[in-house]
């Protein structure tokens, strides 16, 4: 099966800035792919590479099947792209803007043109300059979904918008999630957390993880160990197990590959005997907060 997205090797210069590192990603078909990350940690280059606005400074990436330097013309008619700062035609009414459209795409959809408009209550006759940012991003997105593309690109869709018309697109994004794939990007996990079914992180230019998003849920945990006595820090404990600190006779650490018998296991080894411990799942905010200090370089 062709990948939605596929990039060797992908690097970007900007002078002495290393934007993209060595990139190696791969993006099944369907679902909603959420890529995350810091600001400045690469994703609006890699997404301007993907759709051909700028070129990578070496290595190789294809959407759906076709190489970025590809992405043009009658490739946009299965591609759906909405960026952060797109530009509308703000002389244009909403009605002639969808409009002026559907000849471009020969796959557009009346009837489903008809149902986002609805949904996101766009004003057909008032023209985009006077429509407020979150009504833009709806006529934008509305753009994007009536043609029924096979890959939908967006690129921090909701930055700055209020949590109601964000929890709006969301849903229109999860609605269409059974008949396309969706790349999203956002800074923000908690904009992303309620509907996407794959994460892709992100950190300066390089990939730190990207799977399932009941996956990464599973395999996090925020451990807490009670001993009969005090604790001291082995050296050789699980390189699975992120900020382990002690206090007394309590162990705390973030267990990144949970399986309970067997990390019982490697407590008694360490350890001996134990009396108490509790293992609490984790926020995918919070997962990414200890990946995060865990790529940190010592000072």
């Amino acid at each position: 099966m062709t990948l939605a997205i596929q990039t060797y090797g992908l690097t970007k210069r900007y002078r002495r800035l290393l934007a993209l590192d060595n990139l190696d990603l791969s993006i099944s078909q369907g679902g909603v792919h959420a890529l995350v990350g810091p600001n400045g940690a690469g994703k609006t280059t890699l997404i301007k590479i993907l759709m051909n606005i700028i070129h990578a400074s070496s290595g190789t990436a294809s959407v759906v099947g076709i190489d970025s330097h590809k992405i043009s013309g009658k490739a946009f008619e299965t591609i759906g792209y909405v960026s952060e700062n797109q530009k509308l035609p703000g002389w244009m009414r909403v009605g002639n803007f969808l409009q002026y459209l559907r000849s471009f795409y020969p796959t557009w959809d009346a009837a489903l043109e008809a149902q986002l408009v609805k949904q996101f209550d766009l004003p057909f006759d008032r023209k985009i300059k006077h429509l407020s940012r979150g009504m833009q991003m709806k006529a934008a997105l509305a753009s994007a979904l009536a043609f029924r593309p096979r890959l939908i690109v967006l690129d921090e869709p909701f930055s700055g918008l209020d949590p109601m018309v964000r929890d709006e697109l969301g849903q229109a994004l999860v609605e269409r999630a059974a008949d396309a794939t969706i790349f999203v990007s956002s800074h923000d996990l908690g904009e992303i957390e309620g509907f996407a079914t794959h994460l892709t992180y992100l950190d300066s230019g390089r990939l730190r993880l990207s799977e399932e998003l009941a996956s990464l849920r599973s395999r996090f945990r925020e451990v807490e160990l009670i001993f009969d006595a005090p604790v001291a820090l082995p050296s050789d404990l699980p390189k699975t197990w992120l900020q382990p600190v002690t206090s007394d006779s309590t162990l705390r650490f973030i267990d990144s590959a949970f399986q309970q018998e067997s990390l019982q296991s490697e407590v008694v080894r360490h350890f001996g005997s134990l009396q108490h411990g509790t293992f609490t799942p984790m926020t995918i905010r919070n997962i990414f907060l200890a990946i995060a200090k865990s790529n940190r370089k010592p000072e």
